[in-house]
């Protein structure tokens, strides 16, 4: 059958344009796929990162079309009417915050006729994870006239069924990211970064923002040094808020020496080294409906220490691939490490993770997107 997908493709940067280049390639081994993405995704003023495309990068290519300007009205029709020639079965939106409802509704409004084309949308988050007056009344006219959707946490099912009551919601685990290559030897990466061969390495990975709890992690560090003297924090990604806040905290908790930043966005063919160099991926979020980082630390083969918040417990097993602990709670985070080294659980997380790692298949996502329509006379 014929498919479009509607959303942030390559060479848009990030997790989603990641998820949607890899959805697409699967959907493409049964399926013809169109893809259709933006000319512009977010006006200059309010992205918070130094670029939104990776012009140059080595990635997936699927043969994205570039129709839409996100706060462009002219570029909604336009696009409606591209799906309108196309004429496809199947209608997929990527929807992960309220700024896109306009843009996305207007589009899905000028695309269905007469019932046709089916329209699924694949949901990250309902409720974003930073609040404005208009989300609520925003997010509800876009999903409303969905006909189906596909969520990855039972936490945004929740969120998805008190907007939209009654409807039909498929729930699949977010698959794994391998765009990113598979992992080295860790001796070698560690060689390559500069990093010891002995030491015990954390990793917060992707972009920065206060949701995620990086300044908890830090404040956890001198507690995880005291018992863990070898413990070395990496951060990796991109501050999309002020980076001089975190450097002033890693002075004022007096563990300069222990922390390295690398405070930019990584390329696709420059990820797995950092991954591969960790004994242990950290996630101490705040909030959270789902991550793109467990995907990838579950392909690198790399264990996952985490807050239990939003959808996150539901992807990582408690004691078999990865300890969980409270939010907000510095003290716990800095136990749970200080236990991952002291009980050696590295090696056998790492093997939990190893088994978990089928549940994750891009073929069962691709499945439930297409679903209804394969069962369709």
């Amino acid at each position: 059958m014929r498919i479009v997908l509607v959303g942030p493709a390559s060479p848009w940067r990030g997790g989603i344009a990641h998820f949607n280049d890899l959805l697409a390639r699967e959907l493409g081994r049964r399926h013809e796929v169109r893809v259709l993405t933006f000319t512009r995704q977010y006006p200059s003023l309010l992205f918070p990162g130094k670029a939104q495309t990776h012009p140059g990068e080595a990635v997936l290519d699927v043969g994205a079309e570039p129709l839409i300007d996100s706060i462009g009205p002219w570029s909604w029709w336009r696009t409606a009417r591209r799906i309108r020639a196309i004429d496809p079965d199947l209608l997929v939106f990527r929807y992960w915050m309220p700024f896109f409802a306009p843009c996305m509704g207007s589009i899905l409004r000028g695309s269905v006729r007469h019932g046709r084309p089916e329209t699924v949308v694949v949901a990250d988050n309902v409720v974003p994870h930073e609040h404005r007056p208009l989300d609520a009344p925003l997010t509800r006219w876009f999903l409303s006239r969905a006909d189906r959707f596909v969520v990855m946490t039972r936490a945004v099912r929740e969120d998805l069924l008190r907007c939209c009551r009654g409807a039909h919601v498929d729930l699949v685990p977010h698959p794994l990211y391998g765009q990113f290559g598979d992992a080295i030897d860790r001796g070698e990466a560690r060689r390559r970064l500069g990093l010891g061969e002995d030491d015990e390495i954390l990793l917060f990975f992707g972009f920065i923002r206060r949701y995620k709890g990086l300044d908890l992690l830090l404040r956890a560090m001198p507690a995880i040094h005291r018992r863990r003297p070898r413990a070395r924090l990496l951060v990796v990604g991109e501050f999309y808020e002020d980076e001089e806040k975190y450097r002033r905290l890693v002075r004022e908790e007096g563990i300069v020496e222990r922390v390295r930043f690398v405070a930019d966005y990584v390329p696709n063919d420059e990820v797995a080294p950092w991954f591969s160099a960790a004994d242990v991926v950290v996630l101490p979020y705040r909030d959270a409906t789902q991550s793109g980082i467990i995907p990838v630390a579950y392909h690198m083969g790399r264990a996952v220490i985490s807050t239990d918040v939003g959808g996150l417990a539901e992807v990582l097993d408690d004691g078999v691939t990865g300890l969980l602990v409270p939010p907000e709670d510095p003290e716990a985070l800095a136990g749970a490490v200080i236990r991952f080294f002291e009980e050696d659980l590295r090696g056998r997380m790492e093997d939990g993770v190893r088994r978990a790692r089928s549940r994750f298949s891009w073929a069962h996502f691709a499945d439930a997107v297409t679903a209804s329509t394969n069962s369709s006379p």
